[in-house]
């Protein structure tokens, strides 16, 4: 366990590390530099910094102790500081500084379009605004983004003008004289986006990023979900964005711009979208907006915080996939959702959401040999186990696919339809979904506590339903789903919606997670899409406007729905339960042309032999090692523990490869290109061997 010492310590000045991990540390950061000096990686870290923490020598399966004291219990807090950018519009910001200490000092950042008066910059229990980091000697400023607060301008969702605006921030920063020049971006949610946004600017004085409850990509993420419109959450996150933004405690003249803007930006998008115009398809407005398209920017170690029930449920993982491509990256996925981020934490060994962060600051920005390097890459909560376990990756490894198909009696089996088996029908209205796991999640956790979070019967009582017969050996699903529904409709268009989830033996049936899609969205591009031994477990939509395709009435169509992913396990004498309804409501809607075409038709999802109706899953294949995190605590700050190993098995399903975007049986898993992987991923770590090779013998020279 590692303890600083008490009393009054310098802690800005360069710190050399003496302990192997930091031998290893300065090792790796040598043969980043000869790589970079020749030009072959644009990046800061080398792909062999990012290997599983387990890996490096010295390094367990659980997460390493560590806690310091505070240095000061005083602050000196400095309120609407003006910083001026290079458009002229003069953004406003609060600074705490440590008290009693000389300075300068490092920087923890955060972004935010909530009012930084308003108080909402802590989602993530403890982590989110970083303000406990000024008592452990960080100055902790947070920054009204463009628009919002007391900041002048418009607001407008991170288009390109408000994103540079966190590169000229890091430059006033920098220059400050209470500055050290090392910056950490934190912040949960907005705050999370923010963060990812402004360390991908590629600032050099980003050491660190810590961000909680992140977006990945706004379209498929959150706003047009399956091609319908969220009208849960945008309605709810645009209006808190816009009402924080005129509060009375801006200047007139900004109050003014902030109100006009309104009529700019989120008047008319919002109306768009309503009738079906170009905020409903995905394009440059969306791909502007979605982080995972900047984060190959970063080059400073990333830590994502996610969780099991999040709004962005779907793109943490995604987010980490493709950091770690390139970056030092840590993935944390709990049991919560958007607003609960970091509950119940500590636990199992994984320490509070504000002791990592310091952790993580600590190590990365001041440079201190905090353990922070044996951190497990992913650890995530998985149901079922009722406990965090931690993997080398995302995806984890030794997945296997199983098919399981739905049956016209309603039953979930692994055997394939015969030729007469009858469909199902249920008719198209906007009643379902008002009382699940799903509503809970789109309303951020406002039904944390109700029945519908945590069963969803009453909800699949105007659902088809299709149930397995009990398990009899543990079975983990860990990763994203494919449904590949087949059906007909009367309509012009069709609206599925699918739910995943584990019924217990007293019949609870506890969601997992879900997915949804509208027909004449159906396309998908295989080059771009997740496969596992073959079979597709996450299609990509290109849900644009020339993608779309007809729903001619009464024609069978597969429909290959996203399901987002999760980590759970079904236990022996549990059953697997997938539901087919026709809405999912309050979540999401479609626009009101697609309503039209929707409203009132008869879908028949099929279930023959030539319309076998089906789930893929992600099973971690039997005999894998489920490495848990457990850990004995020795407070919320320092908890330590021995590695445990838990027994995982999968069920095997008939694995068809009729459906549009299969491989070849028993091709590996295959990233999705806009999470990560390229060429020169094989030969880098060669390269950054041979560096340090080189380096070793300059150094004998």
């Amino acid at each position: 366990m590692r303890l600083w010492p008490t009393g009054r310590v310098d802690y800005y000045r360069s710190v050399i590390r003496t302990t192997r991990a930091g031998a290893r540390g300065g090792r790796r950061r040598a043969a980043l530099a000869a790589v970079i000096f020749l030009g072959l990686l644009p990046l800061a870290t080398s792909p062999s910094e990012a290997r599983p923490a387990d890996e490096e020598p010295g390094c367990g399966t659980t997460f390493p102790a560590y806690s310091r004291p505070a240095v000061t219990g005083s602050s000196t807090v400095l309120t609407d500081v003006p910083i001026a950018v290079s458009d002229g519009v003069v953004l406003r910001a609060d600074i705490s500084l440590p008290g009693g200490l000389p300075g300068p000092f490092p920087t923890s950042l955060t972004i935010t379009g909530y009012s930084k008066s308003s108080g909402i910059t802590n989602v993530g229990g403890g982590a989110g605004g970083g303000g406990g980091l000024v008592g452990h000697g960080y100055a902790v400023m947070t920054v009204d983004d463009r628009g919002t607060g007391t900041s002048a301008g418009s607001w407008d969702s991170w288009s390109p003008r408000t994103v540079a605006d966190y590169d000229e921030v890091l430059d006033w920063i920098v220059a400050q004289p209470w500055s050290d020049g090392r910056v950490g971006t934190t912040g949960g949610s907005y705050m999370g986006i923010t963060s990812l946004y402004a360390a991908a600017s590629g600032h050099p004085a980003v050491k660190a990023v810590f961000a909680t409850v992140p977006m990945a990509d706004a379209y498929r993420d959150i706003v047009v979900g399956g091609g319908q419109v969220n009208t849960a959450f945008i309605p709810l996150w645009m209006g808190l964005v816009t009402g924080l933004s005129l509060l009375p405690n801006a200047s007139p003249e900004v109050l003014a711009e902030h109100l006009l803007g309104i009529g700019q930006f989120q008047l008319p998008t919002l109306a768009a979208a309503v009738v079906g115009g170009g905020p409903v398809y995905d394009g440059p407005f969306w791909r502007q907006r979605s982080p995972i398209e900047f984060v190959d920017g970063i080059t400073a170690p990333t830590f994502i915080v996610g969780g099991l029930d999040d709004l962005f449920q779907r793109g943490e993982p995604m987010l980490y996939e493709r950091l770690a491509d390139h970056t030092d990256a840590r993935l944390l996925l709990g049991p919560w959702t958007h607003i609960a981020a970091g509950s119940g934490l500590p636990r199992d060994g994984v320490p509070a959401a504000g002791s990592l962060l310091l952790q993580w600051f600590d190590q990365h920005v001041l440079g201190l040999d905090t353990g922070a390097d044996c951190i497990p890459p992913v650890t995530q909560y998985v149901r079922g186990h009722e406990r965090y376990e931690s993997a080398s990756s995302w995806p984890v490894p030794d997945l296997t696919a199983a098919r399981w198909h739905l049956r016209g009696d309603g039953t979930l089996t692994t055997g394939t339809p015969g030729g007469g088996e009858a469909g199902r029908q249920y008719l198209e209205l906007p009643i379902t979904g008002l009382c699940s796991r799903s509503t809970a999640q789109w309303l951020i956790g406002f039904l944390d506590q109700t029945p519908c979070a945590t069963d969803n019967r009453l909800d699949e009582l105007g659902s088809l339903t299709y149930t397995s017969e009990p398990f009899t050996t543990d079975t983990v699903i860990n990763g994203p789903i494919e449904a590949d529904i087949w059906v007909t409709t009367t309509g012009r268009d069709a609206v599925v919606s699918v739910a995943v989830s584990d019924v217990s033996p007293d019949g609870t049936s506890r969601g997992l997670t879900n997915g949804l899609l509208l027909a004449s969205h159906r396309a998908v591009d295989p080059a771009l899409s997740r496969f596992v031994d073959g079979q597709s477990v996450q299609p990509w939509h290109p849900f644009t406007q020339t993608a779309e395709q007809a729903v001619v009435p009464g024609r069978p169509m597969l429909l290959p729905v996203e399901v987002f992913p999760t980590s759970a396990a079904i236990a022996p004498g549990h059953r697997l339960r997938v539901t087919v309804a026709p809405y999912d409501v309050p979540h999401a809607l479609p626009a009101a042309p697609a309503m039209l075409n929707t409203l009132g038709g008869t879908v028949t999802v099929l279930s023959d032999a030539a319309h076998p109706s089906s789930v893929v899953l992600p099973i971690v294949a039997a005999g894998a090692p489920a490495r848990a995190a457990a850990a004995t605590a020795t407070g919320a700050d320092a908890v330590a523990g021995a590695d445990a190993t838990a027994r995982s098995g999968g069920a095997s399903g008939a694995a068809s490869g009729a459906d549009d975007a299969s491989e070849p049986a028993g091709s590996p898993i295959r990233r999705l290109p806009i999470t990560g992987g390229h060429a020169l991923g094989l030969v880098l770590p060669v390269l950054a061997l041979g560096a340090v090779l080189l380096r070793r013998r300059l150094l004998r020279a």
